[in-house]
């Protein structure tokens, strides 16, 4: 819902710095009404941070018959906001930790951030507001918090869910050296479903169903991105759109007849389980072209992006799965988070292309041009001295 953010994160795709963008609180309201009408009542708010939009407790005031998630950092949740947080009854702040004091210095940019978020985290939790805490899990941080010393501080404190999810390289300055490795990614998975099965705590999870096949949100169908200028996107990381909520059109319209949606669904569903930006980036690229899809960041430099990322491992890795520990989980995802019979639609395994093995090209010449760049028969570039070219 907005831009803007106190906070400075390494990896971070949201145009933070720049002139500040938001929805207001007129257009917050009709996106909400529009979307009950059509059977909605869960929606989470994001940033940049989210608390930084004025008119953010009032919106959720106003909207009591249906229940949100706010992502935050928990810096502006001092204690009259938490206070007013549980007298509305419909909002759960979802409150992010990156680890240690050192690596959350490092991971969001600015100094004693841990101790500001441990407060807001305490600020909830002392006016009983039901409270989660989540973690993007990377390198720096993937040994201190995916632990069960930190699930079990959560729940001395009284934190009643978590949320691992993994860190995606991507925006104008991506680390992947942070992105984990294939084993990491298992050691993740397998830690959230022991969790479940052994601990008072709720464990978020939008990455596999019950039997542990790997899905996205997005192919099902199941959730969409709404950005801060309004423009409906697959994902927060997919910052591509043709269709905005300022559209004429009634929300359902535009939700339902987008080509360009339908087509990310489909395609997507077709090539991989997993995260089609991180397997493959350049499907996305296709489709922006087919769909003559917009940047909706401020920077427009998402397609530059997308042709710079490396395809890596995401969540799915077939033969590997990792079912649930509990039936109960089983049986709870089976019902209410699986597919959609997206996957069985459409999904073909034989056209999925595993990222860790590089792809081979029969070069039949190369032509060397006099800035230095290499031009092979695919239209393939890059930066070469001269003299190592014969």
């Amino acid at each position: 819902i907005i831009n803007s953010c106190n906070l400075r994160c390494q990896g971070c795709w949201v145009d933070v710095a720049a002139k500040q963008t938001k929805i207001d609180i007129e257009s917050l309201n009709r996106t909400v009404d529009q979307a009950k009408a059509m059977g909605n009542a869960f929606f989470g708010i994001l940033g940049g941070e989210p608390f930084m939009h004025k008119e953010l407790l009032d919106f959720l005031e106003g909207q009591p018959d249906v229940y949100f998630q706010v992502f935050t950092n928990g810096h502006f949740i001092t204690d009259e906001v938490a206070q007013r947080l549980r007298k509305m009854g419909n909002v759960t702040p979802l409150i992010s930790v990156e680890g240690s004091e050192i690596v959350s210095d490092e991971r969001r940019g600015r100094p004693e951030v841990l101790s500001q978020t441990m407060q807001g985290i305490q600020n909830c939790l002392n006016h009983k507001v039901l409270t989660g805490v989540c973690t993007s899990v990377c390198r720096t941080n993937i040994d201190d918090l995916v632990t069960d010393r930190w699930v079990d501080r959560l729940i001395d404190m009284g934190v009643m869910y978590c949320w691992f999810h993994v860190y995606r390289p991507m925006g104008p300055e991506p680390m992947p050296e942070l992105a984990l490795e294939p084993d990491q990614l298992r050691r993740v998975r397998q830690f959230v479903v022991d969790t479940r099965a052994t601990k008072p705590i709720i464990v978020i999870d939008a990455y596999h169903d019950g039997a542990g096949r790997a899905l996205c949100p997005a192919v099902t169908g199941f959730t969409h991105h709404i950005g801060p200028a309004g423009d409906i996107e697959p994902c927060p990381i997919i910052q591509l759109a043709t269709e905005s909520i300022h559209d004429k059109r009634p929300l359902k319209e535009t939700f339902n007849d987008s080509q360009f949606l339908r087509d990310f669904r489909e395609l997507t569903a077709q090539h991989t389980r997993g995260c089609v930006v991180l397997e493959r980036p350049d499907l996305l690229l296709d489709l922006a072209k087919k769909h003559n899809a917009r940047d909706t960041t401020q920077r427009k430099t998402a397609i530059a992006e997308l042709e710079a990322t490396i395809p890596r491992h995401s969540q799915y890795a077939p033969g590997t799965e990792i079912p649930e520990r509990s039936w109960a989980v089983r049986l709870a995802k089976w019902i209410a988070f699986n597919d959609f019979g997206a996957y069985g639609k459409f999904f073909k395994a034989d056209e999925w292309i595993d990222p860790s093995v590089p792809k081979t090209y029969d070069i039949d010449s190369v032509a060397i041009v006099p800035t230095g760049t290499a031009y092979d028969s695919l239209g393939c570039k890059s930066q070469v001295e001269s003299e190592e070219w014969k």
